[in-house]
Formats: structure tokens, sequence, C-alpha cells
């Protein structure tokens, strides 16, 4: 059995794996809707209509890519660690209601579910030892 230190530096090596692992896949997903243009915003945003919101359909595909790349970017460097996973939250929900709307199967929101799964977990566990939030954290408090 390894020691409680040694297990604590694996865990939070895990937690680093998974940020950058999901950061990664969300940097890939929302690269092409980022920089897609208005078209893809609109396209994308119009997702929105399943939760209730059928107006600026361009501005929530926008808000929507800026999440999931930038927020893909924030995860792999563990920064504004609480809001980013919040956002990602949202629109895997948004998701998930998209194609529950649109009676498709649960292969088709599945995945949603399951990111969103790991993002309501990732607000409880933190960003974890290797993560800029960390690090500052820890400059602020030696300064004072």
């Amino acid at each position: 059995m390894l020691n409680k230190r040694k297990n604590n530096e694996y865990r939070q090596i895990g937690y680093l794996i998974l940020r950058l692992g999901l950061g990664i896949m969300f940097i890939l997903h929302g690269y092409p809707k980022m920089f897609g243009g208005p078209d893809m915003w609109t396209e994308v945003g119009a997702s929105m209509q399943y939760v209730g919101i059928d107006f600026a359909p361009m501005f929530f595909g926008f808000m929507a890519s800026v999440t999931e790349f930038f927020g893909g970017i924030f995860l792999v460097g563990g920064l504004f660690f609480t809001p980013t996973v919040s956002f990602l939250l949202i629109v895997m929900i948004v998701a998930t209601a998209k194609h529950i709307a649109l009676g498709d199967g649960f292969a088709s929101y599945s995945h949603s579910i399951e990111l969103g799964t790991v993002f309501i977990a990732l607000l409880f566990i933190g960003p974890g030892k290797y993560s800029l939030d960390q690090k500052l954290q820890h400059q602020r408090r030696r300064r004072y």
C-alpha cells in the first residue's frame, strides 16, 4: 500500500491528466466553432431554443464557442477553474436538451451527460495542486 504522501501526489497528477485531456478535447471541439464566423455561431446558438431562449442565436453561439475554445485553454492551465467548469457545464446541459428535444437516441446525448457529470464533480474537487489557480493563490497568501 502506498503511503499517504505518495498517494496524494498520484491523485494530483490524476487531476492534471484529467484537466489536460478534457481541455485539449474542448479546444479541438471549440476551434472550428470559434473561428467559423457568424453563420457557425448562429447555427450553434440556435440550440438555445431547446431551453426556451429563442432570441440572439448568434450571440449565444459565439458565447458557446468562446466557452468551449477558451474554456479548454483555461482547463489545461487550471486558470479561472470554477467559472470555466460552470460555463462548460451549462454548454453540456444545452447540448443534452437539444439532443433530447430532437428525439435523438441515447447514444447522441450520453456524451454530454457524461461530461456534465464530470464537470459537476470537478466543481467539488477543484483544479488540483498543479494549476495556475493554485499557484496564484499561493503567491497571494505569501504577500500578506
